[in-house]
């Protein structure tokens, strides 16, 4: 990987390559898909990233007062069912153990999440045991069921009833998109896992951790190829002029944006985070803590050093905490959550099919696909790419 810190250079190199893809974006589906062209296809690849480092939403690196290795957008952990995926990506990093548990603190009190036999029982004063959850929870529910839901509220209450959707799922909803339950989709809500043992792990695929040299480390690696360039500091808009017409380009930033929003803008939810070193060795004994409340302005608080616990900065006496808000989202913000209704959807393929009409032009990562993908799921799309439209 040849590594620049701005465009000054594009042109030349762009002169000097031999049928280049441009990549816009270096985030995990276009990191992904850039390796593969160099070190599969032995094609050259020019990465542009508007950013001062590689790695999109989920680059790591070392917090230089306390040795602790920070998620810079909130924390990414990675967790895959798919053989093929994890034989991948292992190529290009080793990963501890750390198996993700989040817990959430509710009216004062803590619990663990997803909702379990653990959560059910802590909040009820129960002692239920597998076989008897069902049970339980069908009385609690058995006045919302019968009829279709209109809306999440509605969904969540026939899944799990009232008490318990008020205390873990109400709040956290409402803050995290910016509205009333009972104006988003019941769809949001269908897949909420409610477990009937004492399984604790947020994730249950087989394959989890993360990177013993972190996120950092691992898009080097995958971007550490002679026919890999990359423009850190560069958006696209400003040097398209220099790419040459007959280029393949893989877009991973925002099919509207691309084609200057002519049929309106897509709806995104967006982030804000705020980062705190305490002089305390552990904050909240786990390394992501929700808070379900609504009068508690952020989601969650991350502590990082969680995640490391092979590492010496995990006993350190200092600590990095990041809390997470939720934002509305404008244009120029930074997209994290696609607003997935009726009329977003339409308008997005929208402008997936001009896009599709441009010879050359590829749409993929979370923000050109309009999906908000796992790692693996974008590991998993980037070499689907890659084997359908681009491999010998």
């Amino acid at each position: 990987m040849t590594t620049f810190a701005d465009s000054s250079r594009l042109a030349s190199t762009l002169e000097g390559c031999r049928r280049p893809v441009i990549v816009v974006g270096s985030g995990i589906f276009g990191s992904v898909l850039a390796e593969r062209l160099a070190g599969g296809a032995g094609r050259d690849v020019v990465v542009l990233e508007r950013r001062a480092h590689i790695g999109g939403n989920s680059y790591s690196e070392i917090d230089p007062e306390t040795g602790i290795e920070v998620h810079r957008y909130g924390s990414h952990i990675f967790h895959t069912k798919s053989e093929k995926v994890w034989n991948y990506i292992s190529r290009f990093a080793r990963f501890n153990t750390y198996r993700h548990k989040v817990l959430t603190t509710s009216g004062g009190r803590v619990y663990t999440m997803p909702i379990s036999l653990m959560t059910i029982n802590a909040f009820f004063g129960k002692c239920l045991r597998p076989d008897e959850v069902g049970a339980f929870l069908a009385a609690s529910t058995e006045n919302f069921r019968g009829g279709e839901p209109a809306n999440l509220e509605e969904k969540a209450i026939s899944l799990i009833g009232e008490d318990l959707y008020r205390a873990f799922i109400r709040g956290y909803t409402a803050k995290q998109w910016g509205r009333d339950p009972k104006e988003l989709p019941a769809e949001i809500i269908t897949r909420l896992p409610v477990r009937h043992n004492y399984n604790t792990d947020y994730f249950n695929d087989p394959h989890q951790g993360i990177p013993l040299d972190g996120y950092g480390g691992l898009f080097e690696k995958l971007l550490d190829h002679d026919n890999i360039r990359v423009f850190l500091n560069t958006d696209y808009f400003d040097v398209r002029r220099l790419i040459p017409e007959t280029a393949e380009v893989v877009w991973t930033g925002m099919a509207d944006r691309l084609l200057g929003y002519k049929y309106g803008h897509l709806e995104w939810r967006s982030l804000r985070f705020e980062y705190e070193r305490l002089e305390t060795e552990d904050y909240q004994g786990t390394a992501v803590m929700n808070y379900a409340d609504e009068d508690v302005p952020w989601t969650r608080i991350h502590e990082f050093k969680h995640y490391h616990p092979e590492r010496d900065a995990f006993t350190s006496a200092g600590t990095v905490l990041c809390k997470e808000f939720p934002a509305a989202w404008k244009p120029g913000d930074e997209a994290y959550y696609p607003i997935g209704n009726d009329r977003n959807r339409a308008l997005y393929r929208r402008y997936a099919d001009e896009i599709a009409l441009r010879p050359g032009w590829h749409l993929g990562g979370r923000l050109g696909a309009y999906q908000y993908w796992d790692m693996d799921r974008a590991v998993e799309k980037a070499l689907e790419l890659y084997e359908t439209s681009f491999q010998p």
